[in-house]
């Protein structure tokens, strides 16, 4: 992952309980780190999760050999997709 830009230039205001606060104040003290830079590190890696989880698809490995067979040996068309192709070369042909 490329690195952040260390010039900060927006603010982010949020609540937090004061148990929730006094956890993390405590966590960012044993990391050596503001309360601010522990917030910033533990959104941005969680984000990264979330944005991540999103993008990648994760298959089993039982799924994995299923889907590369399909991609091998797929099944014949049905005729609806035989007939949107046609459509669909007819339109490429027309549009040239």
């Amino acid at each position: 992952m490329p690195t952040l830009e260390l010039t900060r230039t927006s603010r982010v205001e949020a609540r937090i309980a004061p148990d929730a606060l006094a956890i993390v104040r405590r966590a960012a003290e044993l990391q050596g780190r503001s309360i601010s830079d522990f917030l910033v590190a533990a959104a941005l890696k969680d984000a990264r999760q979330t944005i991540e989880d999103a993008q990648i698809i994760r298959l089993s490995v039982d799924d994995q050999h299923r889907f590369a067979e399909m991609l091998a040996n797929p099944e014949p068309l049905v005729p609806a997709m035989k007939r949107a192709l046609k459509a669909r070369k007819r339109l490429i042909a027309d549009a040239t």
